[in-house]
């Protein structure tokens, strides 16, 4: 394989969901992936509120401390400033071909549908689909307005996969970490990345309309 396909960059943006992030940049990090990572300002904001962790601006002492907190090997993780033009994920030539933006703020999801581009996480996410790679957006808002709805079509449209935060309960969870871990687990199985996360529907479990006596 390639450096460019054990690679995947993943965008944090400032919409509630901080843990389904998080999770997700460990999950990527275990599967002994490189992570391209870039946190917007906002989502800062949220990860402090949300999780209690307040990371810098500065994107060297940013990798730092994700890269001690998540065990990560030596330059498995880089992290990018929203205006380093020159790193990989601005360039159909040097970008991994998949992208994950989660949690995606509806700011975010305009920006990407409307190909703006004024940030590297926009940019990141107009190269892939450019490429025609794997983008996944992962709102999450609630309710949509129909310019949301819009946006998500019109991306879905030019091959972007759309994947609201809504976990699902027949897993029967039992904690918030049960619920951010159904959709990681979904996330991971879109990026075709093995996972133990979850029993998958249908093995392991017996339906309540099934007729055990014959």
């Amino acid at each position: 394989m390639t450096k460019r396909e054990q690679a995947i960059t993943l965008a944090l943006t400032g919409a509630s969901g901080a843990p389904y992030g998080l999770r997700l940049l460990a999950c990527l990090l275990q599967s002994g992936l490189q992570v391209h990572l870039m946190i917007s300002s906002a989502a800062r904001v949220v990860l402090a509120e949300e999780q209690a962790m307040k990371l810098p601006a500065a994107p060297e002492a940013c990798a730092q401390i994700l890269a001690q907190r998540f065990n990560a090997q030596p330059d498995q993780l880089k992290v990018y400033g929203k205006e380093q033009w020159f790193s990989p994920v601005a360039s159909g030539s040097g970008a991994p071909r998949q992208m994950v933006i989660c949690p995606c703020s509806t700011s975010t999801l305009a920006s990407v549908a409307t190909g703006m581009s004024n940030t590297l996480i926009e940019r990141a996410a107009d190269v892939v689909l450019k490429e025609r790679g794997q983008l996944i957006l992962v709102p999450r808002e609630t309710p949509f307005n129909a310019i949301h709805l819009e946006h998500m079509l019109k991306l879905s449209q030019l091959g972007a996969t759309i994947m609201p935060a809504a976990p699902g309960f027949y897993h029967k969870p039992q904690s918030i970490d049960d619920l951010v871990d159904f959709m990681v687990a979904r996330i991971l199985d879109h990026l075709n990345i093995e996972h133990r996360l979850m029993t998958r529907w249908g093995y392991g479990q017996t339906s309540k309309t099934d007729n055990t006596q014959g």
